[in-house]
């Protein structure tokens, strides 16, 4: 059921804060910082390096193995192992704790760092365009890099790593970029 502005009389659709005419407020703001969508670094993202050192290791411990006595062999190829998957560990485990991402009906707010947190906040109605990107390993994985394109002068680009359920998250960030607009009463393509 559409309504009238006060102030210009044009018809309005229902839900809208703002005249689509005149940008008369119509109502208070009465949409809560509803959540749609947490999330934070996905590990699965690092696949391809798990793989890869696996494959370093499998060559070093063969290597080792065949040019060295067996004891000092085993030493190193455990030396390359401990290496290998305890940094990749640590930094799957850092990036876990220092990103965190939210969604609301109303901004994007992402949060990065660990002993220094910045906090970054996007209003819906600042982002321009939401795309994602995965490689092969992140396809097989589900997992990806959301690139948020917005008006916002601080981060006019916005890249968010390691997003699980990478496309759905996208498509979730895109439907409440459109009813903020929709709810402001802003059309898309003027904008």
């Amino acid at each position: 059921m559409a309504a009238n502005c006060p102030a210009c009389g044009a018809s309005v659709p229902d839900a809208v804060a703002y005249c689509p005419q005149c940008a008369q407020r119509l109502v208070e703001s009465s949409v809560a910082e509803e959540i749609l969508w947490e999330g934070t670094y996905s590990a699965k993202t690092l696949l391809a390096g798990w793989l890869l050192a696996a494959a370093v290791i499998g060559l070093v411990a063969t290597l080792a193995l065949a040019t060295m006595p067996w004891y000092r062999g085993l030493l190193v190829s455990l030396l390359v192992a401990a290496v290998c998957l305890g940094s990749l560990g640590l930094y799957a485990m850092y990036r876990k704790l220092s990103v965190r991402y939210q969604l609301t009906a109303q901004r994007f707010v992402h949060e990065e760092g660990l002993l220094r947190r910045i906090t970054d906040r996007i209003e819906m109605i600042d982002v321009d365009d939401v795309a994602c990107a995965q490689g092969l390993f992140e396809r097989v994985m589900g997992v990806g890099t959301i690139k948020i394109i917005s008006s916002d002068r601080s981060h006019p680009e916005l890249f968010l790593e390691g997003v699980d359920r990478v496309r759905h998250v996208a498509t979730l960030i895109d439907n409440a970029r459109r009813a903020e607009r929709q709810r402001r009463g802003l059309f898309i393509e003027s904008v």
